[in-house]
């Protein structure tokens, strides 16, 4: 099985909404018994929260199910039960470095990718936090775009269909 985890800052806006839109995409494709999708926060403010407001308003408006979801922090687990850690920013991707299981174990199998990676030709390389931009819309559209791309590349490197 194939594993997805987005992480943010705080697990409320956009790694959930990631999670949620990949996991749509992901039905809609009929993979979802092969690709198991999650989301974390590198801080631990908002553990046990549902998805932000804004967040869930465009889900809704999207008719995307986000139901059961609660923020949780990043685990060093998840570098080795993971196949890829999707961060949201640089300064994600950096945070990451503090969860990771020591280099020395040689557990660790995830590979680490900014979401904006699936997207080169936006002009933006890291998602913009809409906690405190207030532009879920914005988010959105970067979200839905770059994990319709991260799943052509998923089906493609292990040979989904």
């Amino acid at each position: 099985m194939i594993k997805v985890l987005f992480v943010c800052l705080g697990n409320i806006c956009r790694s959930p909404m990631a999670e949620a839109v990949f996991r749509h995409q992901v039905k809609q494709a009929g993979l979802a018994e092969q690709i198991m999708i999650d989301s974390a926060g590198t801080g631990d403010w908002h553990i046990g929260h549902p998805p932000h407001e804004g967040t869930r308003k465009i889900l809704d408006q999207y008719r995307i199910d986000y139901k059961g979801m609660q923020a949780r922090q990043v685990r060093a687990d998840d570098f080795i039960e993971f196949t890829y850690i999707i961060a949201m920013d640089e300064s994600n991707v950096n945070n990451l470095a503090g969860f990771a299981p020591a280099e020395r174990t040689g557990e660790s199998r995830a590979s680490i990718h900014k979401l904006l990676d699936f997207a080169p030709d936006r002009k933006l390389k890291n998602v913009p936090d809409p906690y405190y931009t207030g532009n879920f819309q914005e988010v959105y559209e970067m979200v839905e775009e770059s994990c319709a791309r991260l799943l052509a590349y998923v089906k493609e490197h292990h040979q989904l269909t």
